[in-house]
């Protein structure tokens, strides 16, 4: 099954998968304040697109839209890393942007400070085939091994998963009942 599998990494507070539509998700890494306000200006623009065109924006245009905005600012210090994934006529699309504006294509991606260790545990145990409920435990576990290296990552796993029909979220877990699951010590509540 093809399908976007959003992995994020970050602060152990701040939600950071923002819906931008039904169809449509973005993750922020950086700083809160520049990732918020650059996520709510996208979310007005998709929505003005969709007002305008009577039709949904596409996850390429939407993510080029952010990049444009972007590279606009290009060197003044703005501090984000976005993902944008979603679904749309096209099928599932994932983009990754910089605060410089970059933009680029894939099917997996990791954001965050602790993205380095999330992708040692997504490059190894990664295949296209994965059913659903083996691309939840992947994400989880590879965000897990992340926040176990990372001292900025944790707090709660957030998974989602983006299909035909919009986004769904699929649970948050905290991170803490992750180490002792792993641990095999029960989790008491």
């Amino acid at each position: 099954m093809n399908c976007c599998v959003l992995l994020f990494l970050g602060s152990q507070t701040v939600n950071k998968v923002i819906p931008i539509s039904k169809y449509l998700l973005g993750t922020m890494a950086g700083g809160a304040a520049d990732c918020t306000y650059w996520m709510r200006v996208l979310n007005r623009q998709c929505r003005m697109y969709e007002l305008r065109n009577r039709e949904r924006i596409t996850v390429s245009a939407a993510s080029k839209l952010l990049s444009n905005m972007l590279y606009g600012y290009k060197g003044s210090g703005i501090s984000i890393g976005s993902m944008i994934a979603g679904y749309d006529k096209r099928g599932p699309g994932l983009y990754v942007i910089d605060n410089d504006g970059m933009r680029v294509a894939g099917n997996c991606f990791s954001i965050g400070s602790g993205s380095p260790y999330a992708f040692g545990v997504l490059d190894t145990e990664y295949r296209w085939d994965l059913t659903d409920k083996e691309a939840y435990e992947l994400a989880r576990r590879a965000i897990y091994h992340a926040t176990m290296r990372d001292p900025y990552s944790g707090g709660n796993v957030s998974v989602y998963h983006i299909k035909e029909t919009g986004w769904v979220k699929i649970e948050t877990q905290d991170v803490s009942d992750l180490f002792y699951k792993d641990r095999g010590i029960p989790v008491t509540a």
